[in-house]
């Protein structure tokens, strides 16, 4: 999949949030068929709305805020999120493949066994959401936040999380092999028993998180920060791996492992700091439907 570069993204998300266009809204009323493909933008907001096992294949959100919306199972693959306030909706078991999720809230949202495979969403906001068991496999969340989030068992493989932030994240047996994570900051997270097999995680945060059972075999930790971190049980670490990081007498290692000391300079790294999704809307009540067929529904 082809992809546009994330301020790219984010240049049309904030265009996006300066207006809101036609208001259109997604209510439960007059929703009575569980197919609704055929809807191709709602704006306006609809919180709480129940879109359950909805078909809403390649519909687009354009600063619209569903908070606390419940989509279990729906099926949004193609759909566009851009710039709206998800924030606290239940995605249980929804299909969100080859989703744009550019510059949105999905704060507390819930997308237990969720697919976001190939899912683009660099900025988002996941902060203490819970993705147990999601697939986001060859996603693309450079710069998003993922703090306080669960992601147990969630499956990252291939994932571009560059400059994203994945501090006190609860990460058991996540899987993280072939990531790019480079910049990344993982401080504080469990990653007890996650798989990072060839990942890249140069000049990346891993101060005081813990890695115990974790698989490191042919990952890149380049320049990385292991102080304070609990490495004592992690697999398939080297010594050469080790010495490419920084470490000090606070790092615990696996045993035969010795810590590099880094001069403190290597540890000033410059993160950029990813901008907020746009605030939600605040419209008149929404009174119509925009279709596909550009027929309006009162």
């Amino acid at each position: 999949m082809k992809r546009s570069s994330p301020l790219a993204k984010f240049a049309f998300a904030a265009g996006a949030a300066l207006s809101l266009g036609l208001a259109a809204g997604a209510a439960q009323a007059g929703m009575g068929d569980q197919d609704v493909a055929r809807t191709v933008t709602f704006g306006g907001h609809c919180q709480g709305c129940e879109l359950s096992g909805r078909k809403l294949i390649g519909a687009s959100f354009a600063s619209a805020n569903f908070q606390g919306a419940t989509l279990i199972g729906a099926d949004l693959r193609g759909a566009e999120l851009i710039g709206s306030n998800f924030s606290g909706s239940d995605f249980t078991r929804a299909d969100l493949r080859q989703a744009e999720m550019v510059g949105s809230n999905f704060s507390g949202a819930i997308f237990v066994a969720a697919r976001l495979d190939g899912a683009e969403a660099p900025g988002s906001v996941f902060m203490r959401a819970n993705l147990t068991s999601a697939n986001l496999s060859g996603v693309a969340m450079q710069t998003a936040q993922f703090g306080g989030a669960i992601l147990t068992r969630a499956n990252f493989a291939e994932a571009e999380l560059q400059h994203a932030n994945l501090s006190r994240v609860s990460a058991q047996r996540a899987n993280f092999n072939d990531a790019q994570l480079q910049m990344a900051t993982l401080a504080g997270g469990n990653f007890d028993n996650a798989s990072f097999r060839e990942a890249g995680l140069g000049q990346a945060t891993l101060k005081g998180a813990t890695f115990r059972g974790a698989d490191f075999a042919g990952a890149s930790l380049h320049r990385a920060d292991l102080r304070s971190a609990d490495l004592s049980t992690a697999r398939h670490l080297t010594q050469a791996q080790v010495n490419a990081a920084c470490s000090d007498g606070t790092t615990r290692l696996p045993s035969g492992l010795k810590p590099r000391v880094c001069p403190a300079t290597a540890f000033v790294v410059r993160r950029p700091m990813p901008p907020m999704p746009p605030a939600p809307p605040s419209p008149p009540t929404p009174k119509y439907i925009v279709a596909s067929d550009t027929h309006q529904v009162p």
